[in-house]
């Protein structure tokens, strides 16, 4: 099952987009709808509402006057956040139900408006932010809604900002245009990127990738995908995984980098890493076949000590590799500090980078990245491991030390939130 969080700002135009995905064959389950059934007469939900409002915020019917309920707590951040204490548990709840319900190869799309405000991004898959600006939203509740523009941008303010909202994404809807052109664009999300991850979600498959290595100039999102990436790895086996870090290449700012994000997972273990693997494909990172072992480097010669899991992404939109590895092996230990070294050292920075565009160069015509990846192996043990081995005793660099059950603070170029 592929479970899509769907969110947008007020008059972004997200309920058109959900009513497109479900067209499409989703599973659609609509918060705003359940939010309204939660509180209809007879509810305990509505019952708590009135010992929180009075009874004032019903309308003479009984039922919940959503205008006035709605001018008590928009300008009130205590009352909203009250509300919404009582409102959210049910509608998650009652959320949980329809998603159990829905065959397991189905494409899950749950429409939240306050996905960012609640904190929700990791308990998705994917997270899609339907986005248009702000003076557009504002003319459409003014001209559509009937109110005033105070009122649109005060609607605007309760929520989370713009920017907020964008940082979450995983994928961006742009629905500045015409209606054609935003439901054009979910069709195509749908047939190119929801479908796939689906399907390899429910085969337990890596994401198909091709080509050679082509190096890219380093990308401040890289980062930001990196921390969503790795909360959703934690939530994944939250009380096996120790740490997740960003490392490689795109961990390093104003480095080259195949457009290709590794993390490292800590475990306390091989058993774990095995445990814990149908875990990660749920999560979307199902395991690449066969037991795998770093290149030891000279002075740690030991095979066994560098075997680790690899894991990849299944979305088909963002290549991700999962270096699952116990927690002070050599490989854990290599990853961190050959990261630490390259961000702390810039003429080691700019030495990899002359032998990355060297090599990408010599393999730019091949079908895959394997020989541009071996090909770097001479140049990590000869000059990265004395290099950074130098380096981390002139410096006092340590790795990090992982009580039981426990996860550090974000070190340098970590992902860890």
């Amino acid at each position: 099952m592929l479970k899509i969080g769907l969110t947008g700002g007020i008059a972004s135009g997200k309920s058109m987009v959900a009513a497109r995905l479900r067209e499409l064959g989703a599973v659609l389950v609509d918060a705003d709808a359940i939010a309204r059934d939660v509180v209809e007469p007879g509810t305990p939900g509505l019952a708590a509402v009135v010992r929180a409002f009075g009874p004032e915020i019903l309308d003479a019917g009984g039922r919940l006057d959503r205008p006035r309920l709605g001018a008590v707590v928009f300008g009130d951040p205590a009352a909203r956040e009250e509300l919404n204490g009582i409102v959210h548990p049910l509608v998650r709840a009652q959320a949980a139900e329809v998603i159990a319900a829905a065959p397991r190869d189905a494409v899950v799309v749950q429409d939240i408006p306050l996905l960012v405000e609640t904190g929700q991004e990791s308990s998705f898959h994917l997270v899609v932010v339907v986005d248009a600006p702000e003076a557009t939203r504002v003319r459409r509740m003014v001209e559509h809604r009937g109110m005033t523009e105070d009122e649109a941008r005060a609607r605007m303010a309760a929520q989370a900002s713009r920017d907020v909202r964008l940082a979450a994404a995983d994928v961006v809807l742009d629905n500045s245009g015409t209606p054609k052109e935003v439901r054009d664009a979910v069709g195509r999300l749908w047939e190119e990127r929801l479908l796939p991850f689906a399907r390899n979600i429910g085969e337990a498959r890596v994401a198909d990738r091709s080509g050679g290595p082509v190096l890219a100039e380093h990308d401040p999102g890289w980062r930001r995908q990196a921390a969503r990436l790795s909360a959703r790895l934690k939530l994944a086996a939250p009380d096996d995984i120790l740490a997740v870090d960003h490392i490689g290449s795109t961990a390093v700012p104003g480095l080259d980098a195949k457009n290709v994000i590794d993390m490292q997972l800590a475990v306390r273990d091989l058993d774990t890493a095995d445990r814990i693997a149908p875990l990660l494909a749920q999560a979307g990172f199902p395991a690449w076949p066969g037991i795998l072992l770093d290149s030891p480097k000279p002075g740690r010669p030991e095979p066994a000590a560098w075997s680790k899991r690899l894991h990849g992404n299944a979305d088909p939109g963002r290549p991700v590799n999962v270096h699952v590895r116990v927690a002070g092996s050599p490989g854990w230990r290599f990853a961190l500090c050959f990261r630490d070294w390259l961000m702390a050292e810039p003429h080691a920075l700019a030495a990899y980078l002359a032998e990355k565009r060297r090599l990408a160069a010599l393999h730019a015509a091949e079908l895959t990245t394997a020989g541009y990846a071996g090909a770097k192996e001479p140049w990590f043990t000869e000059i990265a491991y004395p290099g950074m081995e130098r380096w981390a005793g002139s410096s006092g660099w340590q790795p990090p030390s992982y009580e039981s059950g426990s996860v550090p603070g974000a070190g340098p170029g970590t992902a860890q939130s």
